[in-house]
């Protein structure tokens, strides 16, 4: 699993001008599901992004975790992170996970999140969104569960 995570102050998605989920300050993340991803890299992407040490504390340092500041998170499906610009202009997205489990393991993700206490929101999986991100910072991490990029 790949996750570009954005520190934010706020953060929204849409579906056909409609808003289906929103944040204040926390971190969206953009969630992209690989062939072969199982339930290990749910566990490791959840454990990651709730616990990454990217909120100011008091002496202005890098020090907090999103559980530190009861922060939200915006969790949206993001197939394109497993896109293979190598060769030629066109990506390809044979890497990406079947759609199926590709789904179970975004539903998965956001679930664990919520068991941890955080309040998520989420976008529509397989939709055509518009994702409206106020990057704090800017701080944007790309986090992959164990592959590399």
């Amino acid at each position: 699993m790949r996750a570009i995570v954005q520190r934010v102050t706020s953060g929204k998605v849409s579906v056909d001008g409609e808003t289906i989920g929103e944040i204040g300050k926390g971190l969206v993340v953009l969630l992209g599901v690989g062939e072969g991803d199982t339930e290990a890299d749910v566990k490791y992407l959840k454990d990651k992004t709730c616990g990454l040490r990217i909120f100011s504390d008091a002496d202005d340092k890098m020090n907090l975790s999103l559980l530190d500041i009861g922060g939200e998170m915006l969790v949206v499906s993001q197939f394109t992170l497993y896109g293979d610009c190598r060769k030629g202009k066109r990506p390809s997205f044979s890497r990406a996970g079947d759609p199926l489990i590709a789904k179970k393991l975004y539903e998965d993700f956001v679930a664990a999140v919520r068991e941890a206490g955080i309040k998520a929101a989420t976008g529509q999986f397989q939709a055509d969104m518009l994702v409206e991100i106020l990057n704090d910072g800017p701080v944007t991490l790309m986090l992959d569960s164990g592959k590399g990029f």
